[in-house]
């Protein structure tokens, strides 16, 4: 019987002490990872930018009419809206670029000294926005609108704007990336070390539009003003930032 015991006390302590060992090296398995808590390492962020032209204009385009009642304020803004629909479209607008972004109607009061107030008619807004996608023709594009929503016209929020931004932001993100990439490199010298390998990369990005030609908000029209304003895209800029974690040798 206490050989018996002897054995097992002597087989419990093996298994014990192959526990504490696998233990051990796990610890150590785990301080081997590469991870960035755990390695050597440096974080620099870098940024790109890359400029390039517009490709598209747009511009919420409408008709905004007053009426004694609502029926009457609806059908003439409905027709007239219409009117600047077929106009763009005429002028080389696909319908797909056409949608409509505002449809309102809302009473007109007057105030009268010492009295309640008191409804004297109805105001309707049907506008769309509207892409135009051929540049060169934009301004003859917002000329015929307003030509055809007449004194009702109105015209606001007209900005240049990228599309198909794939090739900028391409440029952009690999501009942002050596920026770190040369930073790193200086701060690993610095330290007496060389770049080992990229543990982390976080982005961001962002474009920042030209200046928007001054129409100004919502500005009423005149039937038989000549419009035709000069317009100029001018250049959007694509940023991008990357923040990389390096390994240090």
């Amino acid at each position: 019987m206490r050989a018996l015991t002897r054995k097992a006390l002597t087989r419990t302590t093996a298994i014990a002490g192959a526990a504490a060992m696998a233990v051990l090296l796990a610890g150590c398995g785990d301080d081997s990872t590469g991870s960035p808590e755990s390695t050597r390492n440096v974080t620099v962020v870098g940024k790109g930018e890359v400029k390039g032209a517009p490709d598209v204009l747009r511009a919420d385009v409408g008709v905004s009419v007053t009426a004694k009642d609502v029926s009457g304020a609806l059908s003439q803004a409905s027709e007239k809206a219409q009117a600047v629909i077929d106009a763009v479209v005429g002028a080389g607008v696909a319908r797909e670029d056409v949608q409509t972004n505002e449809l309102s109607i809302q009473p007109e009061q007057t105030y009268p000294q010492g009295g309640p107030a008191r409804i004297t008619g109805y105001n309707a807004t049907n506008s769309v926005r509207i892409n135009v996608r051929d540049l060169k023709k934009a301004s003859e594009v917002l000329d015929k609108a307003v030509q055809a929503g007449g004194d009702a016209a109105r015209l606001s929020s007209v900005s240049f704007d990228l599309d198909n931004d794939a090739d900028l932001m391409k440029g952009a993100r690999e501009r942002a990336f050596n920026d770190a990439k040369a930073r790193a490199e200086q701060y690993a010298g610095l330290s007496g070390s060389t770049l080992g390998k990229v543990l982390r990369i976080d982005e961001s990005h962002g474009s920042v539009p030209p200046p928007a030609p001054m129409m100004g908000k919502r500005a009423p029209m005149q039937a038989d003003a000549s419009f035709a304003p000069p317009l100029e895209p001018g250049q959007q800029t694509v940023t991008f930032q990357v923040s990389v974690i390096w390994e240090l040798n």
